[in-house]
């Protein structure tokens, strides 16, 4: 019996030992603001994570007295919860996604004139089930099979990328690269891994000496993207000029950093932009020529919405709706460009093809308390049932010490 067949097997017997989670977790909303920003977030594909805590022993619903935890089988979603911790300790999953790693940004002032953000990432331990600290790493993504996670050096954009043995922890290969790296995506089957280059760090911000001047413009020092194989570290590099006008008159300029992804079918190469709510992305095959966007659903995704498409390919998470529900997002049918509107302010990762992880704010500690007092959750289509899975977030969007998830397929 493998470590998948444990885990299964032991979450059917807390599921078989645990009440059913109670209904109408999300029978409430609070009054928010919609808010429209530019979001600086690393569009990712969804990747796996090794989840083998019941293999080695560990508990996942005894290590708190006060935390009433879902864990088992919640409408046919396998789940562990942990409601009473933020940032969580012990493993966070729901269907066929676990949180494979969080990271926690920090602003470090560079300069008179420079201040970098600057991640410190927390990677899931298959040992224990626990996150565990990683200072090493920059930037991380983590690959399908339960094994590996790309990794970058401290210094941003780095020449080389690691692959990190997630059993282990050590970095069982390095790839070499003559366009130096500042993020990494795999595809959907975890065979390719797309490495977006840079000339500078695109984590910076540059603001002027004299605080009574404007600022700066903002020029991204993006080049272009790898496409590498894997299995042989081998790939080729394709140039992509960043700003300009389009021949339609629209600007293509990005943030400083705007990784770019490969499409869910791994065909092509994405990245978003901020030009309008028309060309608000652009797709290139592996060259870097620019081709129209795919017709499979690929068109719907947005760069600021992680969750992307669904497993089965017939719907893309979408964007902030607070229409039917004062928090909640569109779900987009990737063949009509239907929307439905389900619980669920900012939607992450899909734990199946009907279910989503998604940030919320709701009933709780802190209820009321603003916008940015969030908790994940799990929320389904078509329910107003929504499963708490972490503790609320403190903070607001710009201040240090929010932790931010990083999920993967498992």
């Amino acid at each position: 019996m493998n470590v998948d067949d444990l885990l299964r097997d032991t979450l059917r017997e807390q599921a078989a030992e645990q009440p059913p989670a109670g209904p109408g977790f999300a029978d409430w909303v609070l009054a928010v603001r919609r808010r429209r920003r530019t979001r600086r977030m690393v569009t990712v594909v969804a990747a796996t994570v090794a989840v083998v805590a019941v293999a080695v022993g560990v508990p996942l619903l005894d290590s708190g007295k006060s935390d009433v935890r879902p864990s088992g089988v919640v409408d046919g979603d396998k789940v562990s919860a942990q409601p009473s911790q933020s940032p969580p300790r012990e493993l966070i999953a729901a269907g066929n996604t676990a949180l494979a790693a969080y990271y926690i940004p920090t602003t470090v002032k560079k300069s008179a004139t420079e201040t970098d953000s600057e991640r410190t990432y927390w990677l899931l331990d298959p040992k224990t089930g626990t996150y565990v600290k990683a200072p090493k790493w920059s930037f991380v993504a983590v690959a399908p099979g339960l094994k590996t996670a790309a990794v970058l050096e401290r210094t941003l954009p780095a020449p080389r990328i690691g692959l990190l043995d997630l059993t282990t922890g050590e970095v069982k290969r390095w790839i070499q690269v003559g366009h130096k790296v500042g993020g990494l995506a795999f595809s959907a089957d975890g065979r390719k891994l797309v490495a977006t280059t840079y000339t500078q760090n695109p984590d910076a911000d540059f603001h002027p000496a004299d605080p009574n001047a404007g600022e700066p413009e903002r020029l991204s020092s993006r080049t272009g993207f790898y496409v590498l194989d894997v299995a042989s570290g081998k790939g080729t590099w394709a140039g992509v000029a960043v700003g300009g006008q389009r021949a339609d008159g629209l600007s293509t300029f990005v943030n400083n950093r705007q990784d770019f992804a490969p499409t869910p079918d791994g065909r092509y190469v994405w990245a978003g932009g901020i030009a309008s709510d028309d060309v608000n992305k652009l797709f290139y095959d592996p060259t870097g020529a620019e081709v129209p966007a795919p017709e499979n659903g690929s068109k719907y995704l947005l760069s600021y919405v992680d969750a992307g498409m669904s497993p089965d390919g017939k719907r893309v998470a979408g964007d902030f709706a607070g229409q039917k529900w004062t928090t909640s997002s569109y779900v987009v049918d990737s063949a009509t460009g239907a929307r439905t509107e389900v619980h669920g302010q900012q939607l992450l990762a899909w734990a199946d093809d009907r279910s989503l992880i998604a940030w919320d704010v709701g009933k709780g500690d802190g209820e009321g308390k603003s916008e940015f007092h969030q908790r994940l959750v799990l929320i389904t289509i078509g329910s107003d049932k929504e499963v708490p899975l972490s503790g609320f977030r403190k903070g607001t969007d710009v201040s240090a010490g929010r932790w931010q998830p990083v999920f993967a397929r498992r």
